[in-house]
């Protein structure tokens, strides 16, 4: 039973808009059906019986008396046609019957049952639809006879008013129900779109307070959440400017005092100055990560470029650091920042290899992606997705240098662009650093 309900509700719809429209659809449908049946119980049934009984008394007046074939009819099908004069019936036998079309037309159980009680007798009653709509009758004082009786004005291709009218009646109560659904829907559709860019460090502005009283108040929350946050989060970073700002200046007097030491505490001078350069770029991943790499617009770029820029800058170093570039189409993004990301791994890499740093680039078809690889010591399965958190840094083996903003940097930058980034170890040893991006 659970295996069958799950199954019903992958069928179901999901959204709030295509479970409005399914609503109204099937609520439409059985309106439909229940008036279709309706007006052909009461309505289109009776006519036909009416239009039966009207053809059977006509049948009945020609039999009266019987049939009576001269010298100038060779059989009863030729005095029937001519006892006829009008174009109101027309007779033929089994074979002209069958040239005539009786085997296109359908057999009626209930119209031959009336047409065989007014007749007297066992009675076949057929209706065919073409160009025409005829109605054939075999009369039980003729069993051998088929008699059809056209009907003009009746014809299959002209829309009968009862269809014209379910279909016009469904038409705009579709239109309606879609209009209603989407309108219902509109508001939340604006506010999903409004949350995914608040998750993503975008503050838009007030959403227009509309839709139903339930969505109305929802959105003026989401509202007045949206300017907390983003009040919070321009205090925290003037807050940490402020800091920052008041650091560097007792720093910087503290390196101009290191610089007047005597040379016998040379040593001293050495610690001094190393403590205030690692100060410093703390210093400078606070305001980084503050900042959020809001600065610049999106543009086409080429990921094998920024690569390449990395590499050269890095050229300098002690160790080796190899390449190995995919052709990857240009993609939006905000190059800066997708530059730093790239440092950022080739100096993690570089802190806690043992000298050997490679750096690839893929593309998939949907994704344009770049790697950095090290043949250090790697880091802990279980500690992997705690790195992307603030101030958290790797197991004791990768040492512990840093303020522990680097890889949740990373992972902001990466999350702005709607990318991913996957941190694992290598087989041969070492940490493998995997970002994609979306081309589109």
């Amino acid at each position: 039973m659970p295996l069958t309900r799950r199954w019903w509700q992958r069928l179901l719809p999901r959204s709030s808009f295509s479970q409005t429209v399914m609503l109204i659809g099937c609520l439409l449908l059985t309106n439909q059906l229940v008036s279709y049946i309706s007006v052909a119980v009461y309505f289109i049934k009776p006519s036909y019986q009416q239009i039966n009984q009207l053809i059977a008394r006509q049948v009945k007046l020609l039999f009266v008396g019987g049939v009576d074939i001269g010298r100038e009819h060779l059989t009863m099908v030729d005095a029937l046609n001519a006892k006829v004069s009008d174009d109101t019936m027309h007779f033929y036998n089994q074979k002209q019957a069958r040239q005539a079309g009786i085997e296109r037309a359908t057999y009626y159980s209930f119209l031959s049952s009336q047409m065989s009680e007014y007749l007297g007798g066992e009675a076949e009653v057929r209706i065919a639809q073409g160009e025409e709509f005829e109605i054939w009758i075999r009369p039980p004082q003729a069993p051998s006879i088929w008699i059809k009786v056209p009907l003009k004005g009746l014809n299959e291709k002209n829309l009968s008013p009862l269809t014209l009218y379910l279909m016009v009646i469904g038409a705009l109560s579709v239109a309606g129900g879609w209009w209603f659904a989407r309108q219902q829907n509109r508001p939340l559709r604006r506010l999903q779109k409004a949350a995914i860019a608040v998750s993503r460090g975008d503050y838009p502005k007030p959403l227009p307070l509309s839709g139903s009283t339930e969505i109305v108040e929802v959105t003026n929350t989401f509202n007045q959440m949206s300017h907390s946050m983003k009040q919070l989060e321009q205090d925290r970073a003037l807050l940490m400017a402020g800091i920052s700002h008041d650091l560097r200046t007792p720093l910087t007097r503290i390196r101009l005092a290191s610089e007047m030491m005597v040379e016998e505490d040379q040593y001293l001078k050495d610690g001094i100055v190393n403590d205030i350069e690692d100060m410093d770029a703390i210093i400078n991943q606070f305001i980084s990560y503050i900042r959020q790499d809001q600065e610049g617009c999106r543009e086409l770029a080429q990921i094998n470029d920024l690569i390449q820029d990395v590499i050269q800058a890095e050229s300098n170093r002690e160790g080796k650091i190899d390449s190995e570039l995919s052709e990857c189409p240009p993609i939006l993004m905000q190059d800066i920042a997708i530059k730093r990301v790239i440092s950022n791994l080739v100096e993690n890499a570089y802190r806690y290899g043992n000298g050997w740093v490679k750096i690839s680039s893929q593309f998939n078809g949907q994704f344009v992606g770049f790697s950095v690889e090290d043949n250090g010591p790697g880091i802990k399965e279980e500690q992997i997705p705690k790195l992307f958190q603030p101030f958290t840094q790797g197991d004791t083996a990768r040492g512990s240098v840093g303020s522990g903003l680097g890889l949740a940097i990373i992972k902001r930058i990466v999350d702005r662009h709607q990318g991913k980034v996957i941190l694992t170890n290598r087989t041969e040893g070492g940490l493998h650093a995997q970002v994609w991006l979306p081309i589109e």
